[in-house]
């Protein structure tokens, strides 16, 4: 299992909101491309990040700050918050990111998600954030009908990379991921499944990787907080 440590870009500085709150950000780093740069240090493989001004906004909105931790690190980067169309998918490629992650779109349009892995194998990942098991959008603000599992189907054989899946009433809160759900969705679809959302102890990451069906789980506030040390969960998960 993967661990991708987490940026949360708000105007330019590496924060960490409470429930995706954005009147309850964290500062927790000014310089994106050192936090990048300590990260990859520390021996990560992967790093998440996601603008979120622009998922608020529905257009990219911190590319300063990405192109600074691209600039600051050479492991791969995945980047979600407002990308909307195809053609920004192909400009964030372009720029150096190895994947882009598509939420609210693959709500609204999911023709969006299809064309763009058509376009890009390997390179494009669903966003699904859940609250109450439901898909929330835009920025978590809109609430949706649709339940996971049934946006998770719709992608089943669209090549999608993976489903990076939020539990939004667990995110920032320093309370655990949501074990059963991420494993539920992971065994209900073959695209490979990342938890987010409340990881935050080394015990978090074993009950994820011990279902033995979730690829990846993302964890932000607990590594800049130190209630996870990196190299020790990295040499927990490689074991």
């Amino acid at each position: 299992m993967i661990l991708y440590p987490a940026i949360d870009l708000k105007d330019g500085q590496c924060v960490r909101l409470l429930r995706g709150d954005m009147d309850k950000a964290t500062v927790f780093n000014d310089d994106a491309g050192a936090q990048a740069k300590a990260f990859a240090d520390a021996g990560a493989e992967w790093l998440h990040v996601v603008d979120l001004n622009g998922a608020f906004e529905g257009k990219p909105v911190n590319a300063d700050a990405v192109e600074s931790i691209l600039k600051n690190s050479s492991m791969p980067v995945q980047l979600g918050g407002g990308i909307r169309s195809v053609h920004q998918v192909g400009d964030w490629l372009e720029r150096g990111l190895s994947r882009v992650i598509l939420g609210t779109v693959a709500v609204k349009d999911p023709a969006v998600v299809i064309e763009a892995c058509k376009l890009f194998p390997g390179q494009v990942a669903v966003g699904i954030d859940a609250l109450k098991g439901y898909v929330a959008v835009e920025g978590w603000a809109e609430a949706t009908e649709v339940t996971v599992i049934d946006l998770a189907k719709k992608f089943e054989d669209a090549g999608v990379a993976a489903i990076i899946y939020t539990d939004i009433d667990r995110d920032g809160a320093m309370q655990g991921p949501n074990v059963e759900a991420t494993k539920a969705l992971a065994e209900a679809t073959s695209i490979p499944v990342i938890a987010s959302g409340g990881v935050s102890s080394l015990g978090d990451l074993t009950a994820l990787r011990d279902t033995g069906v979730i690829a990846g789980a993302i964890s932000g506030r607990a590594l800049y907080d130190g209630e996870i040390d990196l190299a020790e969960a990295l040499k927990l998960l490689r074991n």
